[in-house]
């Protein structure tokens, strides 16, 4: 059975450990960061297939590295919000070049 997770500070590290390899953290920064633009781009002409396609991206993306590269099952099916959550964190730990250190602090050697 699976571990439930009560607090987001201990399901944090169990979302880095799922995406541990570095292809996987790659296709969910490519995602996002096309999310974010559709989404900056849906806002400033007020378009709301732009903002669909901005959810469409950032999912597929993710889903489809967790599938060809982790081979895990998404943790968002599970925790939909602390995963969102998680996502943008961890692209903004990578943008911000601390990622790396947070990896390596909860214990993940694909950094």
């Amino acid at each position: 059975m699976a571990r439930k997770y009560r607090t987001y500070a201990e399901f944090w590290p169990y979302y880095l450990r799922e995406h541990g390899r570095p292809g996987t953290r790659a296709l969910h920064f490519t995602g996002t960061a096309l999310a974010l633009v559709l989404l900056a781009a849906a806002v400033a002409t007020l378009n709301p297939w732009l903002a669909l396609a901005a959810v469409i991206s950032g999912y597929a993306f993710a889903w489809v590295s967790h599938m060809l590269i982790e081979r895990n099952r998404p943790a968002t099916f599970t925790y939909p919000l602390w995963s969102l959550v998680s996502d943008f964190r961890m692209f903004f730990l990578f943008v911000t070049g601390r990622l790396g250190a947070e990896l390596r602090r909860h214990g993940n050697h694909h950094s």
